[in-house]
């Protein structure tokens, strides 16, 4: 008995984990190289946007990334357009990659995560 709940509590670990760390269905990902790319072009339409805190934004941040902290973007969405395309920066990934997933939630239909975040750039 014992045997059979260790497992389960195994199999709820990873699936919890998984649900985590998995790449959210449509959205994009790319590299730090790529929005080096993009950041050149500044393709018309495009939103960029930081979920770091203030703090972290104003150390060191991309020129024509907007601040919104992943804490407040859900009553903040608003200020963005969901027809147009948005690319999500943080850190290391992990706040942009959750903060893709709730623009997903609420409706936008083009978002990009950056891997590796600030980190990488």
């Amino acid at each position: 008995m014992s045997v059979v709940i260790n497992v389960l509590i195994i199999i709820l670990a990873v699936a919890f984990l998984w649900s985590r760390l998995a790449p959210t269905k449509g959205v994009n990902q790319i590299t730090t190289a790529q929005l080096r790319e993009m950041v050149k072009t500044k393709p018309v339409g495009t939103q960029f946007v930081d979920v770091r805190t203030p703090g972290e934004y104003k150390g060191n941040h991309i020129n024509g990334f907007k601040n919104i902290p992943l804490q407040q973007l859900a009553n903040r969405t608003g200020e963005l357009s969901q027809e147009k395309d948005v690319v999500v920066i943080c850190q290391s990934g992990m706040r942009s990659s959750q903060a893709s997933k709730l623009l997903k939630k609420a409706g936008f239909k083009n978002v990009t995560n950056v891997k590796g975040g600030m980190s990488a750039w």
